[in-house]
């Protein structure tokens, strides 16, 4: 699939355009939500190089970790924990420039500096969290936050 998918040239904005019609017409047909979640992770993984990009889904009281691209993550966050547990609780899209500075913080990885953590929503309720990680502080703004939101949105 990576050697299929264009990336945008430009900034942010154009090569979140050009992701979303390339995520539509892939899951466009496919109705396994794991699979569109594997392919919608390693999509923006690979567009962004983002440090952790990947799917939690809930089960019960906690989330579990799904398909995900980058290092080794938690495999379980309760409910309310973390930043992931958070967007879960308040049913709404963290964005963290600095994790260290986030009560709560849950550290998976001590490399990671700023995250974006978005809902899936299915019939009204959330079925799982989008999380993306990076290394670098600040990376994720209103941009990244209405893209994500677009692209959940087709799951």
């Amino acid at each position: 699939m990576a050697e299929n998918l264009i990336i945008a040239e430009g900034g942010k904005e154009q090569k979140y355009e050009l992701l979303y019609k390339q995520i539509e017409a892939l899951i466009q047909g496919e109705s396994d939500p794991i699979a569109n979640m594997a392919n919608v992770a390693a999509m923006i993984h690979y567009t962004f190089g983002f440090w952790w990009t990947g799917f939690y889904r809930i089960a019960g009281d906690e989330l579990v970790l799904g398909p995900f691209q980058g290092p080794l993550a938690c495999s379980r966050i309760g409910y309310g924990r973390g930043v992931c547990g958070t967007a879960w609780k308040e049913q709404r899209t963290q964005v963290v420039p600095d994790v260290e500075q986030f009560p709560g913080h849950i550290a998976c990885s001590s490399l990671s500096r700023s995250e974006i953590v978005v809902p899936v929503w299915k019939e009204g309720k959330i079925i799982a969290v989008l999380d993306i990680d990076s290394e670098h502080l600040a990376t994720f703004d209103t941009t990244d936050q209405k893209w994500l939101e677009k692209i959940v949105d087709l799951l």
